[in-house]
């Protein structure tokens, strides 16, 4: 082993808002900012119940990946009991839906307010 994973950091244009979006949808408390995983006025930092880390950086010329194109590079899975409620949830916070409902009834495909693709899974 090499290292251990650290944290995931989202590019978007306001990271304030996003890590905002992200507490509603999974929980935890918004620190920033917090240099053991952001450094700079320009990262927030998302610290789940769970021990789990996002940080949300601020890019004035972030672009957001394309659900389903060769150049997306990854995706969160976000765990769920009821995805109906959810959906409606998500939609409420100022997510957009990306499929159409979903051909897979385990799972819908989102994408949050800056444009990065996530998933509600029922497991």
């Amino acid at each position: 082993m090499i290292g251990q994973a650290w944290c995931v950091v989202l590019d978007c244009r306001d990271a304030g808002e996003l890590a905002r979006f992200y507490r509603r949808l999974v929980g935890g408390a918004v620190e920033r900012p917090d240099p053991r995983w952001a450094v700079g006025d320009a990262c927030v930092v998302l610290r789940g119940d769970d021990g789990a880390v996002l940080v949300f950086q601020s890019v004035a010329d972030h672009r957001p990946p394309v659900w389903g194109a060769p150049e997306q590079q990854f995706h969160l899975d976000v765990r769920v009991d009821d995805l109906d409620a959810a959906e409606e949830a998500v939609v409420a916070l100022g997510a957009t839906p990306l499929d159409g409902g979903g051909a897979d009834p385990a799972w819908r495909v989102y994408a949050d307010p800056a444009g990065h693709p996530f998933r509600l899974v029922r497991l």
